[in-house]
């Protein structure tokens, strides 16, 4: 069976930056209570009138480079779609200069890339693609109250991307059968309210009962539990389909949701500092961007090399999880 092969990556972050010290200068909060509760110093975000497509077509321009061939099908992870309608991709790809190929939106917020690499794993195992340009972007930071600062220190904004192209199983770059799950019973702990078809905005937002619907909502408390142990359960599986001890895996790629879950993640599972990737304290939670920009900094600076086995896992609104193994390849990376 063919097998979805990485063949280049790239991101991208945007220019302006957000430190502790800015967050600091308007809200109720310290650097120190930041640090403790996300291990986050800055945060890239976005400038006005900057949009999800505009991240996502400089990251994907940057993997395109980097595998030097164009793609397929277009598939972009995001929760902040630049309009309701029409879907973000499309755009993308002819901005790209991919012409009329297919390119589509997948929602399922923080997971979403780890989604995306599964459709884009079957597109190519059933023949339907030669090579798929996966995108994870988000501009997270429209949709967070600024004045709350439960919420306001932990996001920012970036866009990573994999160029996926055919090839066999087990050569390097070669996805893992991915391992995903939901929990729909679970949705409340992580939303945005209102603005969707079931609390639509018709008129000014003072009709909404709280206008403060219309942003980004968490369950501290219940999310981190629910994180730690579907992040775990759906990573022991992943590498159980790999073939793979934990041991054996040499680095543990998991969402930048914050440092005690990814601290709670590595216990768990075994994994000491030396094997964990993270960028959480230079880019924070950048959501379905997290794990794309990680593996494209990492192999960047060296420290995801050629033939590392890698675990990727992931959790986030639905409630929606997964993991996904894969060992990486000697392959060109792009990032600014």
């Amino acid at each position: 069976m063919k097998r979805a092969v990485i063949a280049g990556a790239g991101a991208w972050l945007p220019p302006k930056l957000v430190t502790n010290a800015d967050l600091t200068a308007r809200l109720d909060t310290s650097d120190e209570w930041i640090r403790t509760r996300t291990g986050m110093s800055v945060r890239h975000v976005v400038e006005p009138g900057t949009a999800t497509c505009d991240l996502a077509v400089e990251a994907g321009r940057r993997a395109l480079d980097a595998a030097g061939r164009d793609a397929d099908i277009v598939i972009l992870a995001t929760t902040t779609p630049d309009r309701q309608v029409p879907p973000t991709a499309p755009e993308i790809a002819t901005r790209l200069g991919l012409g009329t190929v297919p390119a589509f939106d997948l929602s399922a917020a923080c997971a979403g890339f780890l989604y995306g690499l599964s459709t884009a794993s079957g597109l190519i195992a059933t023949g339907a693609a030669r090579s798929v340009l996966l995108i994870g972007a988000d501009a997270f930071t429209t949709m967070v109250d600024p004045d709350d600062r439960a919420t306001a220190v932990l996001f920012g904004d970036a866009a990573g991307a994999l160029l996926l192209r055919a090839g066999q199983d087990g050569e390097p770059g070669a996805v893992g059968t991915p391992v995903l799950g939901s929990d729909g019973s679970l949705a409340d702990l992580i939303q945005v309210p209102a603005g969707g078809s079931r609390t639509r905005v018709n008129g000014p937002l003072t009709d909404l009962a709280d206008p403060k619907d219309l942003y980004f909502q968490m369950n501290g408390r219940e999310t981190f539990r629910h994180a730690v142990t579907r992040m775990s359960q759906s990573s022991r599986a992943a590498v159980t389909a790999a073939g793979w001890e934990l041991a054996e895996v040499d680095r543990l790629c998991a969402h930048q949701a914050n440092a005690r879950i990814l601290t709670a993640v590595a216990d768990e599972l075994g994994f000491e500092p030396a094997r964990q990737l993270s960028n959480v304290a230079d880019v924070g939670n950048t959501a379905a961007a997290s794990l794309p920009t990680l593996l494209a900094m990492a192999a960047a600076d060296g420290t995801l090399k050629t033939g590392h086995r890698v675990l990727l896992t992931a959790f986030g609104g639905g409630l929606s999880w997964g993991a996904a193994t894969l060992t990486w390849p000697d392959t060109d990376v792009l990032v600014d």
